[in-house]
């Protein structure tokens, strides 16, 4: 057993044999109690705020004889925040996997693996009865696939696959919460697919220092009735207004096909026993796509399925690293370089809807991509003073560039995507004073991200209008945060019922205002902006850790 407990969170882990030297569990949570403290502030637009979370973890493993083993394991969590507001946000995760692992002789092995996840969120109000309402989301998942490795020779490991996936989203409910509310129920038909994938690989060593490793892997994707497909005039953008035509496909019925094949090629040589050098290429196919039109990650992000309209993501990739260990030290130092292309990205019209949207490609821009990067790290993996840092400098790039006005972005030259953020810096340092006293920091800093601000106002027909710069013209500004803590070990007797220690710990030390998001509002015709700080105090904790 071992957990910690604080003023706000707590976490206990419990693992043993239920079977001597056959049948094993782990069963671990964590969760957050913060809602009291929220409770004790001033402010009474903040005491009534709420932040909250748990999850859980589940494994089970059994030995049925030398050439069998079973496991299950599952994972749940819950999210519920609001702040500052009367809308309530929750969200949470749920998967559970199941696996078989059978060796057919000593060259051949296979594990077949069958699982189910779902993810979802809810947003609602209740603080007008009249107008009280909630809107839920999901994504679900049920997935088997079985793979297999076979020792060729001391030179040829093989291995092969195949997999399938059921996809199945339900885009949005909105209904009306209480028997008092009006709002008017809008309920979203589901969207499902299908994919299957076979793949095959060979990891041949070609002498001691060179190695290499072959593959392929081939996709297909089908994406399925019942559901309504517009047809939209030939020659025009996509419009509610250019719609001609509905086609229904029922349950069960294939509505449009894609597949692919998706080469893999990685190479690993030792120039020297202490110095290696890596290099890969391999081209990926996503047939899910998350939508957002904002500059921060937020829970009510959307997944859409590949249509008729909105085609799978393909990326290419190259990539290639130097890694290098000291003789006389325990310092690790790598060098790493990737280029990325990538097609039919998804970026969004000026005012698109995402929410209950029967035709989100009226909404959207098809895009192509281009990211690139160089990351330095150096670790040191032992001694009084150990931890790692690392550099990175990214691009990332969307080139929205088509035959209609409304669907080409900045007249059709390259912008930067929502996740550019060129420097990024980590630093995690560990100093161990004494056996029972320790240190720790970590620093975090990245350039901000993109974002796109209104310039101007200007008077249309008697109407006021914002003029906007380029899309992701400026950026949000830069974060930094730095974090510290001290343990302190309790005395190291072996004959004890428990083993504790302290963890004292400041969240953010410098109190930098970093800015989660960027806001613009219009107040008495002249347009305002804001930063939104999440944590941007200091937060001092206190935690006792135990194991027994």
């Amino acid at each position: 057993v071992s957990g910690g407990i604080s003023p706000i969170t707590g976490r206990i882990v419990v693992d043993g044999p239920i079977v001597k030297d056959r049948t094993s569990f782990l069963f671990g949570i964590r969760s957050t109690y913060s809602d009291w403290l929220l409770h004790q502030l001033d402010s009474k637009k903040f005491s009534n705020s709420n932040a909250s979370f748990y999850d859980m973890n589940f494994g089970l493993s059994h030995k049925i004889d030398d050439k069998n083993n079973l496991y299950l394991s599952a994972y749940m969590s819950k999210d519920n925040f609001k702040l500052n507001s009367d809308t309530l946000y929750s969200y949470g995760d749920q998967n559970i996997t199941a696996k078989w692992k059978h060796q057919f002789s000593n060259k051949l092995n296979g594990v077949l693996t069958t699982g189910y996840s779902k993810y979802g969120f809810a947003v609602s109000s209740d603080k007008n009865p009249v107008n009280a309402f909630q809107l839920d989301f999901a994504v679900q998942q049920i997935n088997a696939k079985a793979d297999f490795n076979y020792i060729l020779n001391s030179r040829h490991a093989l291995n092969a696959g195949l997999s399938t996936i059921r996809y199945l989203i339900s885009p949005g409910n909105f209904q009306a919460k209480g028997a008092a509310s009006i709002a008017q129920p809008d309920i979203m038909p589901d969207e499902q697919a299908q994919e299957t994938a076979v793949y095959i690989g060979d990891n041949f060593e070609i002498n001691p220092r060179l190695s290499v490793y072959m593959g392929v892997r081939y996709s297909f994707y089908q994406y399925l009735g019942p559901r309504d497909i517009y047809t939209y005039a030939p020659g025009s953008s996509k419009d509610v207004t250019t719609i001609t035509d509905t086609t229904h496909y029922g349950a069960g019925m294939p509505i449009v096909n894609y597949g692919g094949a998706e080469p893999r090629l990685s190479m690993r040589y030792f120039a020297s026993p202490n110095t290696s050098l890596k290099a890969s290429y391999n081209v990926t196919r996503q047939y899910i796509q998350m939508l957002s039109n904002t500059t921060a990650i937020t829970p009510v992000d959307l997944w859409k399925l590949s249509d008729p309209y909105l085609k799978p993501q393909v990326g290419t990739q190259i990539s290639a690293g130097v890694y290098h260990n000291f003789k006389k030290q325990p310092l690790e130092l790598s060098v790493e370089t990737y280029y990325k292309t990538m097609q039919n990205l998804l970026d969004y019209k000026p005012a698109a809807t995402y929410l209950l949207n029967r035709h989100v490609e009226t909404d959207v821009i098809h895009a192509t991509g281009m990211a690139y990067g160089v990351e330095f790290m150096i670790k040191k993996t032992s001694g009084r003073l150990n931890g790692w840092m690392s550099y990175t400098y990214s691009r990332s790039f969307l080139q929205a560039k088509n035959e209609f006005a409304t669907e080409t972005v900045n007249n059709g030259k390259y912008y930067p995507s929502n996740y550019d953020k060129p420097n990024a810096v980590n630093l995690v340092g560990n100093y161990k004073f004494s056996r029972r006293l320790s240190f720790s920091t970590n620093m975090t800093y990245s350039t901000g991200r993109p974002i796109t601000v209104p310039l101007a106002v200007y008077d249309l027909s008697g109407s006021q209008r914002p003029y906007y710069s380029d899309r992701n013209q400026y950026r949000i500004p830069d974060y930094f945060r730095l974090d510290i803590s001290f343990n302190i070990e309790g005395n190291h007797k072996i004959k004890k019922l428990a083993h504790g220690s302290w963890t004292l710990a400041v969240y953010n030390l410098t109190g930098r205002k970093n800015a989660y998001s960027v806001y613009f509002t219009a107040d008495s015709g002249t347009i305002k902006g804001y930063k939104l700080s999440i944590f941007a105090q200091p937060i001092p904790t206190i935690t006792y850790n135990f194991r027994f």
